[in-house]
């Protein structure tokens, strides 16, 4: 039976909301789903840029948000010792990082390329942001990209740095946000008394991952982009969820379900530094940090591990639903300690003994940080970024033209602060 393709929620065009990520008001527009911008004078859509001053409130309340991430994640892991000097490297390192951030930090705010808090569903964190080629002459390939954060401090801004080196190439970039854990709504919070774990599980985190790819897919010629050059990226704890989300739609398309975007949508997926077999990292994790208790509740518990380990469930699936899956091209430094670069090649391993088209890539001496981090920040040729664009331009020779030529991006932070950040990172 062939799946059926429904577009709902995120199936008809949305717009930004100015204001705070989580606080900007929505509703619910066609009983199909559909949804509209607050109503504002004549109802008709104002897609001018917004004032300075909203850019200023929106940095206010995005500052916010982020302040109560890391007084949340304080809450759940603790003041042991580990954790505080954890936090002092990780203040250390943002310090020394200031001077590339600061800079980032504008053109996220005050770039008319960047399109930030586009709703794409009904929970408060279903917002992505928009990085848009400056110069496009036609339909851009379009990357949506799902970003890290532990599965605790996930953020959609994490990807600034990203989605302006790739917008730079002329590759349109959305970066979904997603409900990290604990989080959610007062009615959630009221089903949380049916169930053992709280809101924003790795369930609801794989949910919303899917829907704003679901948005990405149906609704990106909107922007400029070319539904049929979507990629898929996720980092960290976003390939993880990027993944899942991957591999659960293949098996619901297998098994004829209704579905609201497809795998054939997506051309390629690459997977940064992530790890797929949760449950051969539950005491990797618990050493570094992510202690064991907190670490299953965000999974669901120990005998969830299985649903959410893509290694696994790429064993178990049918053979159709690895057919539909699409090349996937996995990243990772060899001296990663955050996720170790075996959690890549066993799934890549995995992928291939099922009949899927896997690569992997191992960067020699880079760590978890070095790839999204310190070499975008060092300036000059990225490696990553000349390999993930070398496949999205592959088929397009006047864009490989374009790449060929393309000046290389300048300096963002000394490398002697880099040096010096990579040896005190946290991560």
């Amino acid at each position: 039976m062939k799946a059926e393709v429904a577009v709902g929620v995120g199936g008809d065009a949305a717009e930004e909301v100015e204001g705070s990520g989580e606080e900007a008001a929505f509703l619910r527009g066609s009983p199909s789903g559909s949804l509209r911008r607050r109503a504002a004078g004549d109802g008709c859509a104002d897609m001018r840029r917004p004032s300075f001053r909203s850019d200023v409130e929106h940095a206010a309340a995005e500052t916010y948000l982020v302040t109560r991430l890391t007084l949340t994640l304080l809450q759940y892991l603790g003041l042991g010792s580990r954790w505080i000097s954890k936090f002092l490297a990780l203040g250390f390192y943002a310090i020394l990082l200031m001077p590339g951030f600061l800079q980032v930090g504008y053109y996220y705010f005050f770039s008319s390329q960047v399109r930030r808090s586009v709703v794409y569903g009904e929970q408060p964190r279903n917002r992505l942001d928009l990085y848009l080629p400056k110069d496009s002459k036609g339909p851009s390939p379009v990357v949506a990209f799902v970003t890290g954060g532990a599965w605790i401090i996930g953020y959609k801004a994490w990807g600034a740095l990203l989605g302006r080196r790739l917008a730079e190439r002329g590759i349109i970039v959305a970066c979904i946000d997603y409900r990290n854990f604990p989080q959610g709504t007062i009615s959630d919070m009221v089903a949380f008394s049916c169930r053992n774990f709280p809101q924003g599980t790795i369930s609801d985190m794989v949910r919303d991952a899917s829907q704003g790819i679901s948005f990405v897919c149906n609704n990106i010629s909107s922007y400029g982009g070319d539904p049929n050059q979507i990629y898929l990226i996720g980092q960290s704890a976003g390939a993880h969820i990027a993944a899942c989300s991957l591999l659960d739609q293949a098996i619901k398309e297998a098994e004829g379900e209704v579905i609201n975007w497809s795998v054939s949508q997506i051309k390629t997926y690459f997977g940064l530094s992530g790890g797929y077999n949760m449950s051969n990292l539950v005491d990797h994790f618990h050493e570094r940090g992510l202690y064991r208790r907190i670490f299953l509740s965000i999974m669901e518990g120990e005998q969830a591990l299985w649903r959410f380990s893509p290694e696994i469930v790429v064993k178990e699936a049918s053979v159709k639903a690895i057919s539909l899956l699409p090349p996937i091209i996995l990243f990772h430094g060899t001296d990663d300690y955050s996720i170790p670069p075996s959690a890549s090649k066993t799934f890549a391993d995995a992928l291939r003994s099922a009949g899927a088209q896997a690569k992997l890539v191992l960067y020699e001496g880079k760590t978890h940080t070095d790839l999204f981090i310190q070499d975008p920040l060092r300036g000059g040729r990225d490696e990553l970024i000349e390999n993930i664009v070398a496949v999205i331009h592959a088929d397009d020779p006047i864009a490989c033209a374009n790449d060929a030529a393309a000046p290389r991006p300048r300096r963002l932070v000394p490398e002697w602060q880099l040096q010096l950040a990579r040896k005190v990172s946290p991560f």
